[in-house]
């Protein structure tokens, strides 16, 4: 194999390592793992590591009767990458094992050659093995949240990982950029591309026509419904996509964020697409507008347990601590968004969280606080039946679209604030 090759794997393993050892999240660690790699190399990097991880639970089962005790972190994720690229992306086993010894630790290379022949020899059945499971904190909420049968379809989709999808900058053109695209159009309307092409590559991105948004990301913007002339407010707007959606619609839209980096990413999108918004760096529970807004999107800070299938470093970061503040923040922000939310103006509120108290809990909780608002029923031909909710919200799980390739899992609920 090439010497890239080599340092692309030795950034992918040293990345997997700053998540299952230092907890740290997998966009930063590929960050600081990839900085002096060539674009494309980064790319394989991040698509290693994520896969590595995403099926670090089936690895581990194959890897396990080889291995007296755990080895350290960076030989363990080393192990699993090479158990993912053999068994998963089906790479030539003799080169796999090669690289994986010539990257193996001092003192540990006879240990990886030995693990990895052997695995090769016994010829476990890789599909015959369990998928990957939730870790235990978050699988008992979801199972008393949704039931048994429904988490064991998510875990499905978890493992799967995630399609890719794309919102129109103009939309009802869809039909026609899916056969340019040679894309499928999803239930919602909108266009899912198939796995594995080059983002920027494809025909449309450089000149801004649509961006990649997952289908379940989109919904709440398309709630909200913005209408030209509107006045608009994106609170926690980044990385963007939701603040495109409203500025296609003609709204005036302010998009804030009180993270620097992540704004710039939003100012560079809407360059992009050649959209329009006032973009603001503040905190938002201390951002002051100077006058009330006709609708206020806050999509609000989270577990992110409904993006396992694109996040999969999340179940080795997460440990379910921290969800109580989380949830104070929530409420935080709503709060403070019916305070830039004129009389009659609307407020929809989203997490990407399967978790109750992030979701139906949480607006259940500010009806209490404000009498002057109420849930408006979400309306539109697109809405999949199986996202309502009994009182008039839209609770999205992964396994809503088990056969349409899925979905991540999203909370949306619109409030009105009543004249």
């Amino acid at each position: 194999m090439k010497k890239a090759g080599a340092e692309v794997r030795r950034a992918a393993v040293a990345a997997m390592t700053s998540v299952t050892d230092r907890r740290r999240l997998l966009d930063v660690a590929l960050a600081r793992a990839t900085a002096e790699l060539d674009p494309p190399e980064r790319a394989r990097a991040g698509r290693l590591a994520t896969g590595a991880l995403r099926w670090a639970g089936r690895s581990d089962r194959m890897l396990g009767p080889f291995l007296k005790r755990l080895p350290e972190d960076p030989v363990m994720n080393l192990l699993r990458l090479a158990v993912f690229e053999m068994f998963v992306e089906h790479s030539p086993a003799h080169a796999v094992v090669d690289q994986s010894v010539s990257l193996a630790p001092r003192g540990k290379t006879g240990l990886v050659n030995a693990v990895l022949r052997n695995v090769l020899r016994r010829g476990t059945d890789w599909n015959g093995l369990p998928l990957p499971s939730l870790p235990k904190w978050l699988r008992r909420r979801l199972v008393a949240a949704w039931g048994r049968d429904a988490v064991v379809a998510m875990e499905a989709e978890f493992a799967a990982g995630p399609m890719l999808d794309l919102t129109l900058r103009d939309s009802g053109d869809e039909e026609s950029w899916a056969k340019r695209l040679g894309a499928s159009l999803r239930p919602d309307g909108g266009i899912r591309v198939p796995k594995g092409l080059q983002v920027s590559g494809l025909q449309g991105y450089a000149d801004g026509a649509w961006w990649v948004q997952d289908a379940g990301a989109a919904v709440a913007a398309r709630v909200l419904d913005a209408r030209s002339g509107e006045s608009v407010l994106d609170l926690c707007c980044a990385p963007g996509g939701k603040t495109l959606q409203l500025a296609a619609s003609g709204a005036a839209v302010t998009a804030l964020d009180v993270s620097k980096e992540r704004m710039a990413r939003v100012a560079e999108n809407l360059a992009r697409t050649g959209l329009t918004a006032t973009c603001v760096v503040a905190d938002a529970l201390n951002w002051t507008s100077q006058g009330t807004f006709d609708a206020v999107l806050v999509d609000a800070p989270c577990s992110g347990t409904g993006t396992l299938r694109r996040h999969p470093d999340l179940v080795f970061v997460r440990d379910g601590s921290g969800i109580d503040e989380l949830a104070g923040l929530q409420a935080q922000l709503i709060d403070r968004a019916l305070v830039a939310l004129r009389p009659g103006g609307r407020l929809v509120f989203c997490t990407c969280s399967l978790l109750p108290e992030e979701g139906e809990d949480q607006v259940a909780s500010a009806l209490s606080r404000h009498s002057d608002i109420s849930i408006a029923v979400p309306v539109g031909d697109w809405i999949d039946t199986r996202w309502r909710t009994p009182d008039g919200m839209l609770r999205i799980r992964p396994d809503h679209w088990r056969n349409e390739g899925g979905i991540d899992g999203f909370f949306v609920a619109c409030l009105e604030k009543r004249p």
